[in-house]
């Protein structure tokens, strides 16, 4: 991880890169948590996070899904949704930064319970797609998922 000073001349600088999973359970709910940081502090939102440097996406894949859900999948077993684009007004470095994000979605579904943690979000619950697009605490970039026309869809 880079150190603060540096991360914040990056999130000035340049997009970051990240994975975004939309985990859906037999019942077809999706996952969301309740965002502790900025961007989107307070709304709901699917889990994710941020590829390193030298990190394959495989391998932030598998980072992510651990860190996030408490248990490791491979990318493999995940169905790719797009290329993302979210841009928003703050950052963790507060009001006066703006963050960049270029995002893969990836879809998974899980058949049991999940480990999840409450370092990036205070709580979670499952919704139905319907209840996701509904619900204004619900961000709009988690609802772009579940919208055909957002994203950049590959061929």
């Amino acid at each position: 991880m880079l150190p603060r000073e540096i991360f914040e001349t990056v999130v000035k600088s340049t997009p970051l890169v990240s994975i975004d999973l939309i985990v859906r359970n037999l019942s077809g709910q999706i996952l969301l948590g309740l965002r502790v940081n900025s961007p989107a502090k307070g709304y709901w939102f699917v889990p994710g996070g941020r590829v390193l440097k030298n990190e394959t996406l495989s391998e932030a894949f598998l980072r992510l899904t651990q860190i996030e859900l408490g248990r490791s999948l491979l990318i493999s077993e995940a169905h790719y949704m797009g290329l993302y684009e979210h841009f928003y007004s703050d950052s963790i470095f507060g009001q006066d930064i703006t963050t960049h994000y270029l995002v893969q979605g990836f879809e998974v579904l899980v058949a049991d319970e999940l480990s999840l943690p409450l370092q990036q979000h205070y709580e979670y619950r499952w919704l139905s797609e319907v209840d996701l697009l509904a619900d204004d605490r619900v961000h709009n970039h988690s609802k772009w998922y579940f919208q055909q026309e957002k994203g950049f869809k590959t061929l």
